[in-house]
């Protein structure tokens, strides 16, 4: 039992996590890990029959998408290669080991089988999946830009290619693969793009 006590209150770290994507745009109080995990898990609840995937089997797997992260923190995707710290095989290779041990108190397989499914996004829920922790950031763009939550002509080198909230609409754009997510993602655009007055760059 002290093992999974052990686990579980590493696993609550990602209440405390916070994004670093909007860390690094200087976003006041970004959302935690946990909080995105539950924008995920909520999408796939809401869209989950519109995409012709099981309900059930679609929230659970956005609830174990991101547990990895309570051991190796949230690493960004970037637009560009300038922009990485690790490699997406050294990124994937940390997260399997960090879901594995955590996983380990509890010997529930399953679990460790759903995040593989997401990983390598070969079954239609596990793309459909995706597409909703796409969609969740792009939605968490849009609400940050509607309250005004950072200052978009403050210098800032992490984001020298893009303005305002532009790049996670970037990094989704191609990723994107089922029709719910385009349609949803367009959606999303066409809102965001009101708020700031242009089109984003893609």
């Amino acid at each position: 039992m002290t093992d999974e006590l052990d686990s579980l209150l590493e696993l609550l770290e990602l209440k405390d996590e916070r994004r670093t994507g909007w860390e690094l745009r200087n976003v006041d109080s970004p959302e935690s890990v946990a909080a995105h995990t539950w924008g995920t898990a909520t999408l796939c609840l809401l869209y989950a029959e519109r995409a012709g995937v099981d309900r059930s089997r679609a929230a659970s797997m956005a609830v174990v998408h991101d547990l990895a992260e309570a051991r190796t923190g949230d690493i960004p995707t970037r637009a560009g290669d300038d922009g990485r710290t690790v490699t997406d095989a050294e990124k994937e290779a940390a997260e399997r080991e960090a879901m594995a041990a955590l996983l380990e108190p509890f010997g529930d397989d399953e679990l460790l089988a759903l995040w593989e499914e997401y990983e390598t996004r070969e079954t239609e829920t596990a793309r459909f999946v995706k597409d909703m922790d796409l969609i969740d950031n792009c939605l968490q763009a849009l609400k940050y830009e509607r309250e005004d939550r950072y200052d978009e002509t403050e210098d800032n080198d992490a984001f020298d290619e893009f303005e305002n909230l532009d790049e996670f609409f970037a990094t989704a754009a191609p990723r994107i693969r089922t029709a719910v997510g385009e349609d949803l993602f367009e959606r999303i655009k066409s809102a965001y793009e009101r708020e700031i007055g242009r089109s984003c760059q893609l």
